[in-house]
């Protein structure tokens, strides 16, 4: 059998046993089918760069290399080599599918220089050298490979770079020109007229590659970098983030042997990193007394994982480490310092906050670090870490060891409670607040209307509750929770809600503040209500009536003693309620707080409307209506409304009651609460259930569940009114 049959046989064995047909292998390795049919033929002859694509797909190294015939000596019509200076193909190469057509695609092109850049580990390298594999036959000269070392302390210099592509290309040393323009011109003319694929890896900046960049039109370039390289005009770029779940999972799983619940799980914790999942590979195959469990369970803790992420070669923590060497002082000190934020992602006026920077030197900051991967962008004008980075950046060092990182946090949870505070200001009105101190120099964020107050919640409150339980300020934790009440009451975002006051509480416990402490219980039990929980509620409210009344706090127990009767009032004890709601009214209306005296009148009215009275109710909410109004409170005017509605629709004013939830449904979306919006539609159903127009009653109640689903019927009277049509 000949070295071409030989080659061919062992070719098609490989593929029929990995289940591929001629048409899907010649997809992965780009090879038309009826190249590869003769080359398993023995009729066309194969080159090691087809045998190390197989391989790759194949799980086979060496199997195929080792079978490529010998150069059979037949005379060359050129004189000069045609080089392949490619390292060898990655084996287990997973995923990538749409970012090496990228690639690809902008190799053929015109231009035909392309740029892979991501963050250390996630395989740059392995995506340029395998399409550099598949590209390489469309390269009459050949390819030239070289790694600039730009991460390193001696990067390698253009004009080395053009001493060693020059000696590839067997230009003799004594033809070299010392003069660096002179070796850039003479590389330049080697190239002329010739067809080479440039592979350059590792590239630390756009002034290191330009000067490498052929003239020759018939040349393509390849680089890979952990910096986005924007300066580098020339090129198209394509981005590597981290591995999809799914190639994760299965790159695990070939390396590995695991289950694919534990291949998951273990990618997860390596963050998809193909780096991250090789070096744990590599962990478990060096200690065969571990198994896929132990590996896990070793990658479980958090803070022992980077450790855990170094085979005695290759180290995760060094690859980043490489990263952060590129950074000037500035930007590495703010990397440090953006560790210890402890949310999920924060904004420019955070990054300013933590670093005590202007704006304009904070965005240019968080661009450079942007640039060079060791922030993601999930959104415009937010950053974020892979969870990975913020790990090596909160234990490298460069977050403040000094005690600038404990200087830092204290300026995020001191800006973070004014910036809430003016914020449900904006959301809110005029309601009660605590004076609150700030020290000069906070960035400032103004918010001109409601909505931009609620837009700046909805996105940061997940970083206000990390922060709130991070905070080693009992101050800051209780007036944090007290400034996020407002829009968890909003929005019904109780289990934060709830977790924050509950730290809330024991900051304010632990300060001696005896009025936080009974205050944020109350809010607490609002929450508690909120969601259905009455005894707890009612245990909240009990803890803090009685603290305001040992601190002689009147406008407190009012407070308590009106919220407390809606406990009551859900469990069906609607005189009590009533009782107490009165006696709050009337302590609002003594002394002028028109705010509270008139949120505490419409919960006289749902009672009323629950002991039969509706008619009454309905005149008593179109009163708080025109206060609501007046004073600009539009999450209380749509609760309004639909209470009116409620209020005429038990009273059989059909018409009435429509118009009024109607215009709930209206202005729900403008103050943005679903729940309100939900509870008008749930409104507008009954009416037309009650009409018996059964379409419109079912649409509505359709519209209703898709806005806020599971209305509560014990705290929502449309709710239960809903089941009784059915």
């Amino acid at each position: 059998m000949t070295a071409r049959a030989t080659f061919g046989a062992e070719l098609r064995r490989l593929r029929t046993s990995a289940g591929l047909s001629l048409a899907e292998l010649a997809g992965r390795v780009h090879y038309s089918k009826g190249y590869l049919s003769k080359v398993e033929t023995g009729l066309a002859a194969p080159n090691s760069a087809l045998a190390a694509l197989c391989e790759s797909e194949f799980g086979t190294p060496g199997a195929l290399t080792a079978l490529v015939p010998a150069e059979t000596g037949k005379r060359r019509t050129r004189p000069d080599v045609r080089p392949s200076g490619l390292p060898p193909a990655p084996a287990d190469f997973t995923g990538r599918d749409s970012e090496s057509r990228a690639v690809r695609e902008i190799l053929e092109s015109d231009g035909g220089v392309c740029v892979i850049s991501g963050m250390g580990g996630a395989g740059k390298t392995a995506l340029a050298v395998r399409c550099a594999y598949r590209l390489e036959p469309s390269f009459a000269d050949g390819s030239l490979f070289l790694d600039l070392r730009g991460t390193s302390d001696e990067p390698v210099t253009p004009a080395d770079a053009h001493d060693r592509l020059l000696r590839i290309l067997e230009v003799p040393a004594d033809r070299i020109p010392a003069d660096p323009d002179d070796r850039a011109a003479l590389f330049r003319t080697c190239l002329r007229g010739r067809s080479f694929l440039l592979v350059l890896d590792n590239a630390g900046s756009t002034g290191q590659v330009r000067p490498l960049l052929p003239a020759e039109p018939k040349c393509r370039v390849l680089i890979t970098s952990r910096s986005r390289l924007p300066a580098l005009d020339e090129a198209e770029h394509v981005s590597l983030g981290v591995l999809p779940s799914a190639s994760a999972t299965a790159l695990v799983a070939a390396l590995t042997g695991a289950t694919p619940d534990a291949a998951l799980r273990i990618a997860d914790r390596c963050g998809r990193l193909p780096l991250a999942i090789r070096i744990a590979a590599a962990r478990l195959r060096a200690h065969p007394a571990w198994d896929v469990a132990e590996l896990e369970r070793r990658l479980t803790d958090e803070t022992r994982r980077l450790g855990e992420l170094d085979d005695g070669e290759r180290s995760l923590a060094a690859a980043f480490r490489l990263s952060v060497r590129q950074l000037e002082r500035p930007e590495a000190r703010l990397f440090g310092l953006l560790a210890l934020h402890p949310g999920p992602d924060f904004d420019v006026t955070a990054a300013q906050a933590l670093g005590t920077l202007d704006a304009v030197a904070a965005e240019r900051l968080l661009d450079r670090l942007h640039q060079a991967y060791l922030l993601t962008q999930p959104e415009l004008g937010r950053y974020g870490f892979h969870d990975l980075v913020r790990v090596f950046a909160a234990s490298d060092g460069s977050g403040g060891s000094d005690g600038s990182g404990e200087d830092a946090l204290r300026r995020l949870a001191d800006f973070s409670v004014a910036t809430a505070e003016r914020a449900d200001r904006a959301m809110s009105g005029p309601r009660y607040r605590p004076e609150v101190t700030y020290p000069p120099g906070l960035p400032e964020i103004e918010f001109p209307d409601q909505e931009s107050a609620i837009a700046w919640f909805r996105a940061e409150w997940p970083n206000l509750v990390a922060l709130c339980r991070r905070t080693e300020e009992p101050e800051r934790c209780w007036q944090l929770a007290f400034f996020l009440r407002g829009f968890f009451y909003l929005t019904k975002l109780w289990d934060p809600w709830i977790a924050t006051h509950r730290w809330a509480r024991a900051a304010a416990e632990a300060l001696g503040n005896r009025w936080a402490a009974a205050t944020t219980t109350a809010n607490l039990g609002i929450a508690y209500v909120d969601r259905g929980d009455l005894d707890e509620a009612s245990r909240c409210y009990r803890q803090a009536l009685r603290e305001y009344r040992e601190i002689g706090d009147r406008h407190g127990e009012a407070t308590a003693l009106a919220h407390s009767a809606w406990a009551e009032h859900y469990r069906g004890n609607h005189e009590q309620a009533l009782r107490d709601l009165r006696s709050a009214a009337d302590f609002y209306e003594l002394t002028g707080n028109r705010r509270s005296g008139a949120i505490t009148t419409r919960g006289v009215a749902l009672v009323l409307t629950a002991l039969g009275r509706p008619a009454e109710a309905a005149r008593l909410v179109e009163e708080t209506l025109a206060v609501f109004e007046e004073l600009g409170l539009e999450l209380d005017v749509v609760m309004g409304l639909n209470c009116l509605g409620w209020a005429r629709f038990r009273a059989g004013d059909h018409p009435g009651a429509e118009s009024a939830y109607r215009e709930a449904a209206a202005r729900a979306d403008a103050c943005g609460s679903t729940h309100e919006a939900a509870r008008a539609y749930l409104g507008l159903g009954n009416v037309a259930a009650a009409q018996g127009i059964a379409e419109e009653a079912a649409a509505q109640w359709d519209r209703a569940e898709a806005a806020h689903p599971d209305l509560d019927p014990v705290t929502v009277g449309e709710a239960a009114a809903r089941a009784e049509f059915r």
